[in-house]
C-alpha cells in the first residue's frame, strides 16, 4: 500500500519520504486547519502540512512547529499559538470525527465530494474526474 502512495504521490509531482516520517496525534493539526479555514487560508495550509509530513518528515503534533508552518501560508504565528493552546478549534475537529462514520469513513485520506459523494485512498485523477462529472450530471437533472 505504502508503494502505491509513494507512486502516486511522485505521478503528482511529490516525493514523499515514508521512512523519515514522525508519527503523532494530529488534533491539533485539524484545529490548525479550521483556523486556517476561517481565515481563507485551509487549502494552502492543507497543503504545507502534507508537505511538511510526507516529504519534510516534520512533526506536525506540537504547537511550535505547527505555528511556524502556519507562518510560512501567511497566518498569524502568535494566533495560532493562542487558537491552539486554548483549543479554540477542538469541537470542530470533534464535530467532523462524529461526522466520519456518517460518511463511511474509517480511514484517511478520504475525500467527501458535494457533502454527498466519497473517494477512498489515495486514487489517481480519474477517480475523482468520475466523481466529479457524476456530480456535475446529478446537479444538471435536479429541480431548481
Amino acid at each position: 500500500m505504502i508503494d502505491r502512495v509513494v507512486g502516486i504521490a511522485r505521478d503528482a509531482g511529490l516525493d514523499y519520504d515514508y521512512d523519515r516520517l514522525q508519527h503523532t496525534n494530529n488534533i491539533m493539526a485539524h484545529q490548525l486547519l479550521h483556523f486556517a479555514k476561517e481565515r481563507g487560508l485551509q487549502l494552502e495550509m492543507k497543503e504545507r502540512l502534507l508537505s511538511a509530513y510526507f516529504v519534510e518528515g516534520r512533526h506536525v503534533g506540537r504547537i511550535e512547529d505547527l505555528a511556524d508552518l502556519a507562518a510560512e501560508v501567511g497566518l498569524d504565528r502568535d494566533d495560532v499559538v493562542r487558537a491552539l493552546q486554548a483549543d479554540e478549534y477542538l469541537e470542530a475537529v470533534d464535530a467532523d470525527m462524529l461526522q466520519a462514520p456518517q460518511y463511511g469513513i474509517n480511514g484517511v485520506p478520504f475525500f467527501v465530494i458535494d457533502g454527498w459523494y466519497g473517494v477512498s485512498g489515495a486514487q489517481p485523477p480519474e477517480a475523482f474526474t468520475q466523481v466529479l462529472e457524476r456530480v456535475a450530471a446529478d446537479r444538471a437533472g435536479a429541480p431548481a
